[in-house]
């Protein structure tokens, strides 16, 4: 386990219609790791990653992140929600730009952060290109650029890839771990799929039903790079079996 940036103690979140979302759950993030929340719909996995990102408030328990004066360093976090949530009457490297304007970062220097971040996520040539010219993979890739472009230390991301078919869901699974075993950011990523989880992660927490809690977690242990290769490989079935049998487990408490 590397050493935690952020360390969440008995967390619990009722919002306002009653609903309890969480309640005792306990969690630490790793410095550089790929960490994949999975469990049922409804479970409070989204709730987890807008509470780390300071969007909403704890009923009871404490979220502290580590390395600074106790507050959350947003603009140290970069989000990527479900939906790729663009505006349409901009085009993709104005989309990816509206962090940095609203930073207030010099045009020069924004400029060159956006041309960096369009190229990390291979959407070279389509710069001038409008969300309705873009097909649902490009569009979560803009998503991802803007998310970015800001140099996170922390990236979370709800269920990025749910939408898109299996195709476009594998290659971007793909050109995601490439750019996190190059970068190396704090990566949390929620997702219903056992399947995604395994192949990203480098270390699983299974959620039970709501209320949501951690009920085990599950390191991830394969030599890098993985790739299409693994995805048939024994060491993955293996892994697939084991988490499974944990996540029925945990919806079964």
């Amino acid at each position: 386990m590397p050493s935690p940036i952020v360390t969440i103690r008995d967390a619990a979140k009722t919002y306002a219609n009653g609903v309890v979302a969480l309640r005792g759950l306990n969690l630490e993030v790793g410095e550089g790791e790929f960490l994949s929340l999975l469990g049922p719909s409804g479970c409070g996995k989204s709730t987890v990653l807008r509470l780390v990102a300071g969007l909403g408030d704890l009923s009871a328990g404490t979220i502290k992140w580590h390395g600074t004066d106790g507050r959350i360093p947003q603009r140290d976090i970069g989000f990527v929600f479900q939906e790729p949530t663009l505006m349409p009457w901009a085009t993709v490297s104005r989309n990816i730009l509206l962090p940095l304007k609203l930073r207030g970062m010099p045009p020069a220097a924004a400029a060159a952060r956006v041309e960096e971040a369009i190229a990390m996520v291979g959407l070279g040539g389509f710069e001038r290109a409008y969300p309705r010219e873009l097909s649902g993979g490009m569009k979560m890739r803009v998503s991802i650029a803007r998310a970015l472009v800001t140099h996170p230390r922390v990236l979370l991301m709800d269920e990025p890839f749910a939408s898109l078919d299996e195709i476009t869901r594998f290659k971007l699974d793909n050109d995601l771990l490439q750019l996190w075993s190059s970068h190396r950011w704090t990566v949390v990523f929620v997702t219903h799929s056992v399947y995604e989880s395994v192949y990203l992660s480098t270390r699983i927490a299974v959620m039970t039903a709501r209320p949501g809690r951690v009920a085990g977690e599950i390191a991830i242990e394969s030599a890098a790079p993985r790739d299409d290769l693994f995805r048939t490989a024994p060491l993955y079935n293996e892994y697939c079996r084991r988490v499974s049998a944990r996540l029925s487990e945990a919806i079964a408490v």
